[in-house]
Formats: C-alpha cells, sequence, structure tokens
C-alpha cells in the first residue's frame, strides 16, 4: 500500500485497494463532501490535486502515474467517476461539459453520471447518440432511458440498426427502459 508523503506521514496510508465507494466514505470523513466534490471537479478540468487525493480516485491505478507512467485521461476519468459515490449539484454544469471531452471514457463516464444523478441533459445526450465509440453509444442510450422520455425512444430507436451487436442490445435495453418508466395508461 503506497505511504503518504513525509511532508503528511501523520496520516494513516490510503486504503488503494478497498472499492471506489469505500475510499470516498473514507475521503469524505477526511476533507469533506464539498472539498472531495470541489477536487473531483478539478481532476475533471486536467489539475493536479495531488498524490493522495489521486490515490483516493484512482485506486492502486493511481501509483501507476505516480511512478511515471503516462497520465493521459485517468484522472479525468477518475474524478468523474467518484462522482458516483460523492455529489452536490455544484458539479452538473461541469458533468454535462465532460460530454464534449476528448476522451472517450471520459464522455462514457459522464453519460453514466447524468443517468445516476439523473441530470438535465437530454439534448446534450441525443447530441452524442452518434459517437464514434459503441461504449459511448451505450451508455448515451441508458442515460437517456434514465432521464428522458417516451419521445426519446425515437432517437434511440436508430441504434437498434447499429454495426455493433451491443450497442444494438443496449439501444434495446433502453427503449425498454424509457417504456418501463412511462407505461400506457
Amino acid at each position: 500500500m503506497p505511504q503518504n508523503s513525509a511532508a503528511d506521514s501523520s496520516r494513516p496510508p490510503i486504503p488503494v485497494t478497498i472499492s471506489l465507494k469505500m475510499r470516498m466514505e473514507v475521503a469524505v470523513k477526511l476533507y469533506g463532501e464539498a472539498e472531495v466534490v470541489t477536487r473531483a471537479l478539478s481532476l475533471i478540468d486536467g489539475n493536479n490535486e495531488g498524490e493522495d487525493f489521486l490515490l483516493f480516485v484512482g485506486g492502486e491505478h493511481a501509483q501507476g502515474i505516480l511512478d511515471g507512467a503516462p497520465v493521459l485521461y485517468w484522472p479525468e476519468l477518475w474524478g468523474m467517476r467518484s462522482l458516483l459515490y460523492v455529489w452536490n449539484d455544484t458539479a452538473t454544469p461541469a458533468v454535462v461539459n465532460a460530454l464534449h471531452n476528448t476522451a472517450w471514457r471520459v464522455r462514457e463516464m459522464a453519460a453514466r453520471v447524468i443517468a445516476e444523478r439523473s441530470l438535465p441533459a437530454t439534448m446534450e445526450l441525443i447530441e452524442l447518440l452518434g459517437d464514434d465509440t459503441p461504449r459511448v453509444r451505450i451508455a448515451v442510450a441508458r442515460a437517456l432511458a434514465a432521464v428522458g422520455t417516451l419521445d426519446n425512444i425515437e432517437d434511440i430507436r436508430p441504434l437498434t440498426k447499429d454495426t455493433e451487436i451491443e450497442v444494438r442490445r443496449g439501444a434495446q435495453q433502453s427503449i425498454d427502459a424509457l417504456r418501463a418508466r412511462f407505461p400506457k395508461k
């Protein structure tokens, strides 16, 4: 388990081997919920929030970056993913904006957070139904199933003829989920 820096040796080691949900609970106890959300948003913006926080959001994988592996989009993704477990509404604009991130994994996770948090982003999601990455198309269809209306069935329907079977499957599941959310009377 990674140790804390010498500057803060009084703090116990970051529990990198436990689940993200549990790490976020520990981080909230340590920093407070508002601070964790603020730092997660800072990561999404591409900022450095320090080794400790990176270990909280990235777990064991973050150690690779701290050891010199390329950063790529991982901190942005981990910041976004942490919002599945720690939240306040100030994060809404950043999550919706992340649908336009150049990294497909960040776009996919933003759609998942929108679905989990029931964020009002229907129009932004519709724009991503044609994303080049199948996993993003699936996540967007699922998010529309969570936050959209029956009218969005027609937006999702073209994905039932996608070249990728997983996209077709996800689209049909999303259509079924929308129909279940809005049963005929």
